[in-house]
Formats: C-alpha cells, structure tokens, sequence
C-alpha cells in the first residue's frame, strides 16, 4: 500500500495537514473518530449476543398451553 511513499514523504504530509487543521481540530477529530469507533464496537456486541440469544431460544420448543383463546374458553 505505502510501498512508493517514503518515511519522510509522510512527515511532510503530516506537518502539513497539522499546520492546515492544527493541533486542536486534531485532537477532537481524534476523540471523535474514537468515539464513533466505540460506539460500533459496542452495537457489534449488543447484535452479536442478541443473535446469541435467539440461536439459544431456537431450540425449544413452542408453548401453546395457555393462548387467548383456551383463555376465553375458560372465562365464558
């Protein structure tokens, strides 16, 4: 990917974009993309066990013992 950029080509790129944004805008886009980064993380999580959750129930079997229906029934 870098292989025809060299170190210094780097450095001269990032001295330029922090005299561009300066160091301020940069750290806040730092905590930012952070931020969002963890916020991902976390709703990967939450998907991951919820879809865990399901798989878990899957197995079993329904229970109709007590519908609506055998509810009403029972009332009249």
């Amino acid at each position: 990917m870098f292989s025809g950029i060299s170190i210094w080509q780097l450095l001269i790129v990032l001295v330029i974009v922090i005299a561009i944004f300066g160091t301020k805008k940069l750290r806040t886009l730092g905590s930012d993309v952070g931020s969002a980064v963890k916020g991902f993380r976390s709703a990967m999580n939450e998907a991951e066990e919820a879809k865990d959750e399901l798989t878990d129930k899957s197995g079993e079997d329904a229970n109709f013992e007590n519908t609506p229906a055998e509810e009403n029934r029972k009332d009249n």
